[in-house]
């Protein structure tokens, strides 16, 4: 005989099914069996299945569903609702109750005296007890508050199974599953410390990175906290052991975290990228040209271990005039340390000292909204060596030689994701009146 809690509340005698009548009367054997073994009171039993304004004649309807459960548990010879003074208790083997099961499964595996192996199968078989929300098919406050903290009993055994498992070398196995924990609990630095420990072993550092990028703005933002000290050491822990190659200057903006969609534009975009050459995204405004741009550049950072450059030609900025190619420029020698005493005066002489400073150097440069083609082409590396992307709201066919990479609107799924993502809510109808736009969906989503 099995008693079913964590899931659908359920009886199964001999591996069938037993009808456990309407949702109230198998309330009533749940408040018995969450405490098996034990007497629970009448007024405690009649405000589990009532609340605290139970009808009037709640007790004679609790007496009937009492006679009917005896009924039902009798076929099963391994349990019985006997009365004792001032209340009603489950007699039951608590193995046949999961549980009692779950929890003695849990207990032996955290008692210290198992290897980690062994307490990782013990927690395994914990975890694979639960079969959904625990009381499916049940209602009520307490109910409600029964099963928050069920479920805070899983995330525990959840964890504690993780934290074994990495002990034991796992990493990119668990990231399923963490990733999916990691979403639903975003200021949890417990699963952070671990999601980061599993995206390293993946040997997916950048990302790892960006995660704790994530959670340490939650954490700000929430409850004004900075990471603890188990996660800061996994951060550390992250960049010491790192595989990817030293970089030169970086100056690329933040890699967005919630980015949603493109993924054959961003293919596009790094497959160009690693031949090393000019790029041109364009689109409307709001279409996510610079996300797109910034997203591919730190993917592609790696192959450009002498630098990773970035500015703003301000080529549609309201209250900014167009950035002068030789202002740019500037800009650009300062990024590689080449102080502003040392910049020729002329567009020309720039240009020159700019060419000759990235020969020969795995340079990567985004070079974001500019206004035309004239504006552009005095900054762009003369090596092939170097790779360039540039964004504008247009085409700039006169760019010779540029591979070019038009964004259109995000499809509706798309869409719908960005928005949830950023608003931490469904949104459908807020969603389909942004027209696919990401940047009216951010700030749809963010009011």
């Amino acid at each position: 005989m099995i008693l079913r809690l964590l899931g659908e509340v359920g009886l199964l005698v001999d591996g069938r099914e037993v009808g456990l009548g309407p949702a109230r009367q198998r309330c009533v054997l749940a408040a018995l069996a969450v405490d098996a073994n034990l007497a629970v009171s009448v007024d405690r039993l009649t405000q589990r299945v009532w609340g605290e304004r139970p009808p009037s004649r709640s007790r004679a309807t609790l007496s009937v569903y009492l006679s009917r459960l005896r009924q039902v548990l009798a076929v099963t010879r391994s349990a019985r609702i006997s009365r004792r003074s001032g209340g009603y208790v489950l007699e039951i083997e608590p193995a046949a109750v999961d549980l009692e099961r779950f929890r003695d499964l849990c207990r032996r595996a955290r008692a210290g005296i198992t290897d980690d192996r062994h307490a990782a199968g013990l927690l395994t078989e914990a975890v694979g007890l639960w079969h959904g929300e625990a009381l499916t098919g049940l209602a009520g406050d307490w109910v409600t508050a029964e099963r928050d903290r069920l479920a805070q009993e899983l995330a525990e055994a959840e964890h504690d199974r993780t934290d074994v498992l990495l002990r034991l070398g796992h990493g990119p196995d668990l990231l399923a599953d963490l990733a999916r924990r990691a979403t639903a609990n975003p200021v949890d630095e417990r699963v952070a410390r671990q999601y980061l420990i599993a995206l390293s072993r993946a040997g997916r550092t950048a990302d790892a990175l960006t995660h704790y990028e994530r959670i340490s703005g939650h954490l700000a933002e929430e409850l004004g906290a900075d990471p603890g000290a188990a996660l800061r050491q996994a951060h550390t822990e992250v960049l010491r052991t790192s595989t990817e190659p030293p970089h030169g200057p970086c100056s690329l903006p933040y890699r967005i975290p919630d980015f949603v969609g493109r993924e054959l534009e961003l293919d596009q975009l790094r497959q160009v990228l690693h031949g090393g050459a000019t790029v041109l995204v364009h689109g409307m405004a709001g279409i996510g040209k610079t996300a797109v741009a910034v997203r591919a550049c730190h993917d592609s950072a790696p192959r450009f271990p002498d630098g990773q450059l970035y500015i703003d030609l301000h080529g549609y900025t309201p209250g900014h005039r167009p950035l002068s190619p030789a202002a740019a420029l500037s800009d650009l020698l300062t990024q590689l340390d080449i102080p502003p005493t040392r910049h020729p005066d002329g567009l020309d002489a720039r240009a020159a000292l700019w060419r000759a400073r990235t020969a020969g150097r795995k340079v990567l440069v985004l070079l974001d909204n500019a206004a035309s083609a004239h504006q552009l082409r005095p900054l762009l590396p003369g090596t092939s060596s170097a790779a360039v992307v540039a964004t504008s709201r247009r085409r700039l066919t006169a760019l010779e030689g540029a591979h070019t990479l038009a964004l259109d609107l995000l499809p509706d799924a798309d869409a719908m994701t960005l928005f949830t993502a950023v608003s931490g809510r469904e949104g459908a109808a807020a969603a389909a009146l942004c027209g696919g736009l990401p940047l009216a969906l951010r700030i749809a989503a963010a009011r």
